[in-house]
């Protein structure tokens, strides 16, 4: 919808969260929800199949997987995605062959599809899917369509049950062995249209350092377009930016592998924003 001058009303739950997370940055709550999300319960050891081994599960990802699409597809007609342009993807094309980590800064539920979308012909290609690690809550809590999406299509749900773990990393390494691209977000929880780069946790370095795989680092930028959504803010066009990948380097040990890989997956991240945006990164403080 076009403003045509228009007066829309912002959304009051968007602007509550807006103001959450203006009061996480100023006392460093970087990974933190915001969002207020259902009430979760814990994954159940043999809950989720996450290497497809089942024929029920491969059924059900393909049919999950093709409703998907569609609703993408759906939602850039509708113009509440926006994908203004891709950048970086040829040295991605032309380097990474077999298992990688994808990571991308989290600000908008729809930011996977965007992600998806930059590496779709790759994927076909390859005849490989794009798997996510999610929030085990988003896995077992979510109904309606989004809940049928966060439970079959090629999602990872991240326990903190030690069993459900342990089926979490076998099935993590069997994936990128057999040459799956895995999408991590290493900020954790995601912020609503939050532009900058947040500090980043271990986990998506210390899987690619141990499966010696590389990091391919994405980092979405935006600008307002002239469509304003139903919240009453506008649109964000998705300048999505597919950054050098990043390799592990053989004369280092695991640990000092993924604090070199998520260092470097930063400081590449903050080239982007500030180059971006033309400022430099600062965060607000209390």
């Amino acid at each position: 919808m076009k403003t045509d001058n228009v007066k829309i009303e912002k959304s009051p739950d968007r602007l509550a969260i807006i103001e959450k997370i203006k009061d996480y940055e100023s006392k460093g709550f970087f990974d933190k929800d915001v969002e207020n999300d259902p009430p979760t319960r814990p994954l159940k050891e043999g809950e989720c199949d996450f290497t497809c081994k089942k024929l029920s599960t491969r059924i059900a990802t393909r049919i999950a997987n093709f409703i998907a699409l569609r609703y993408i597809n759906k939602q850039i007609r509708k113009k509440t995605l926006i994908i203004k342009e891709v950048n970086g993807l040829e040295e991605y094309l032309s380097s990474v062959k077999g298992g990688a980590i994808i990571t991308c800064n989290h600000f908008n539920a729809f930011d996977n599809f965007a992600v998806y979308k930059t590496f779709e012909k790759s994927l076909k290609k390859e005849r490989r899917d794009l798997y996510k690690v999610i929030r085990e809550g988003n896995y077992t809590s979510f109904t309606g369509l989004y809940g049928y999406f966060f439970r079959h299509c090629n999602t990872l749900p991240l326990s903190e049950n030690y069993k459900t773990l342990k089926e979490f990393t076998s099935g993590v390494n069997a994936l990128l062995m057999r040459g799956e691209k895995i999408l991590i977000y290493p900020e954790q929880g995601m912020w609503w249209n939050y532009k900058k780069p947040r500090p980043l946790k271990d986990g998506a370095f210390n899987i690619a350092a141990k499966n010696n795989v590389p990091i391919v680092p994405v980092f979405i930028t935006m600008t307002d377009s002239d469509v304003v959504g139903a919240d009453g803010f506008f649109v964000q066009q998705y300048h999505v930016n597919v950054l050098s990948p990043i390799y592990p380097d053989k004369n280092r040990s695991a640990k000092e592998n993924a604090a070199y890989l998520k260092e470097k997956n930063y400081a590449a991240w903050v080239e982007v924003y500030e180059r971006f945006y033309g400022k430099k990164l600062s965060y607000e403080e209390e």
